[in-house]
């Protein structure tokens, strides 16, 4: 797990802890404010008439609550009054002083953001902030690939380079492994009828998709029978991915390939399928085979 969504991770969880404490003081209050049920709904007016136990008793109505506003900062002016203001108390005597008290409300312009919108402020930014970076992070991993990398087309190098590097020098065959790409590039001396007109030969090149069509194990290169082994159930393929044993449904996936201004382009966006070959086009095994059996 990344620093990323480990971050991700707990901004989603401080965001769900603040809307429950939210929704959890919104239902509170909605509970407070809403009136008290009335103890006689769903009576019949006829009961209601027939009813005799109130006869003679005067009810007094509840005076109403009177509505109780949130407190308003307010500025204290505290004036001193001296009495008498001009005159000198007597000797012997006192002075009285009177404080008097003058309240002022101000504007909510005037007495700022409170504690509660503050909060309020702060709980919906985090919130929108954590949705934010989800949406980006969602467009970031769905937006394709523009260019390079697998899925598009790619440059495995000049056509001249790629053929002296696919056949050593006492002919066996080294394909040539292209990671961007997920191929091997092999030569293909002959192109099997069940692949003709698909596209998957140029100059004498073929692209074979690196992974094992049984359950998607990478497979090697076996130098010694010149074909493709599987290491994990055994499946063998020749050296232009041909079926020859193991469990695997069909041959090797291929991809289509053609040549542009003598660069090889390997077009990893479309992948080939083809059935079991019934004949090998190449001769397959050459000598021991790397996995046994």
């Amino acid at each position: 797990m990344t620093f990323t969504n480990m971050v991700l991770i707990g901004v989603a969880l401080f965001a769900i802890v603040g809307a429950i404490g939210a929704f959890t003081v919104a239902f509170r209050r909605s509970r407070a404010d809403a009136p008290a049920p009335d103890p006689t709904a769903g009576v019949s007016e006829e009961t209601r008439r027939s009813d005799r136990s109130m006869e003679g008793v005067r009810v007094e109505p509840l005076p109403e609550p009177e509505p109780v506003s949130e407190p308003q900062p307010a500025e204290v002016e505290v004036e001193v009054e001296a009495e008498p203001s001009q005159e000198l108390a007597p000797a012997g005597g006192s002075v009285q002083v009177i404080e008097r008290q003058r309240v002022i409300e101000v504007t909510p312009e005037e007495s700022g953001v409170t504690r509660r919108q503050f909060f309020n402020r702060a709980l919906s930014g985090t919130f929108f902030a954590f949705l934010g970076l989800v949406g980006i992070n969602s467009l970031a991993f769905m937006w394709p690939k523009l260019s390079g990398g697998f899925g598009t087309d790619v440059d495995a190098g000049t056509v001249a380079d790629i053929q002296n590097q696919t056949v050593a020098a006492d002919g066996s065959i080294v394909p040539v492994f292209v990671p961007e790409a997920r191929a091997y590039v092999v030569p293909s001396p002959v192109v099997p009828e069940s692949m003709e007109g698909d596209g998957v030969e140029a100059a004498g090149l073929m692209a074979l998709f690196q992974r094992c069509v049984h359950l998607g194990c990478r497979v090697p290169w076996c130098a010694t029978s010149q074909g493709f082994e599987c290491p994990c159930h055994g499946s063998k393929y020749s050296s232009i991915g041909e079926y020859f044993a193991g469990p695997a449904p069909r041959n090797l996936d291929r991809f289509v390939v053609e040549v542009q201004s003598d660069r090889f382009i390997i077009k990893t966006g479309t992948v080939i399928q083809t059935p079991r070959s019934q004949l090998l086009s190449v001769s397959y095994p050459r000598g021991p085979s790397c996995i046994g059996g």
